[in-house]
């Protein structure tokens, strides 16, 4: 049985990507001198692809019970407790990250190899090679090769990473440890370009300070999105015919 072109595959796949790209083509051509729009508040428990989060937990342990005392636990007062506890919550993250980070290797490998071989006299017989190799084959250099390979692999990264923000996040599930799974979504419209921030993660309720903020450090399975959409966005982004023979071409 033949085997099938792989050509009308391809062809489908170039006509797949074309027409995504006609699409949002249109939407953008759509928005000509008009600023992106912004998208709307919804429920993140609705969102495609959402899943609750599932976590090794420790067994139960059954609160005690104290009717009668004035002193709640899990309360850094009398007063009732502000900080975020329970689903529909809102607690501040604090996000201040000030990273920097430098590397620089060098791989050398240079190797040389060389191989005679020749039957100078064995017993009279080298001069029966000749019947068998071409007449011009001289014994006394049967074999004469040499091989050269070099190689210079230089790698260097120098990267420099600073956010400073302040974003409320919202409690989306409570775990059955009493640990919450918080997520935020800012988006923020500046001329022509949205700027997108996005977190989630988990948290302990003693993390929580008593301003109901908590810092990134100490969000667990931390998640942060940050970029944009907008004019100075598609500018920065190849085209999409460029990005498809980035991802089709072998060399």
């Amino acid at each position: 049985m033949p085997t099938p072109s792989p050509l009308p595959r391809a062809l489908a796949l170039i006509g797949l990507a074309a027409l995504l790209g006609g699409c949002n083509a249109l939407t953008r051509i759509s928005e000509i001198g008009e600023a992106p729009p912004l998208t709307t508040i919804q429920d993140p428990q609705r969102q495609p692809g959402y899943r609750p989060v599932s976590l090794p937990m420790p067994a139960p342990i059954t609160a005690e019970r104290r009717p009668n005392s004035l002193w709640q636990a899990g309360t850094r007062a009398f007063f009732k407790d502000q900080r975020a506890s329970q689903v529909g919550d809102i607690l501040t993250v604090v996000i201040n990250i000030n990273d920097q980070a430098k590397l620089s290797n060098e791989t050398v490998r240079n190797r040389t190899n060389s191989e005679n071989t020749g039957i100078n006299n064995a017993m009279g017989f080298e001069t029966q090679l000749q019947k068998i190799l071409p007449h011009a084959a001289n014994p006394a250099s049967l074999l004469n090769a040499s091989t050269n390979s070099k190689s210079d692999g230089v790698g260097s990264i120098a990267r420099t990473d600073q956010v400073t923000v302040e974003m409320a996040m919202l409690v989306t599930q409570v775990l059955p440890n009493g640990d919450l799974v918080v997520m935020g979504h800012q988006e923020m419209r500046v001329n022509y370009d949205i700027r997108d921030l996005q977190i989630t993660g988990v948290i302990r309720p003693q993390d929580i300070s008593a301003t109901n903020t908590i810092t990134l450090d100490k969000i667990a399975e931390a998640r942060v999105s940050y970029g944009g959409r907008g004019q100075l966005m598609d500018a920065q982004q190849p085209r999409y015919g460029q990005q498809l023979f980035d991802i089709i071409a072998p060399f």
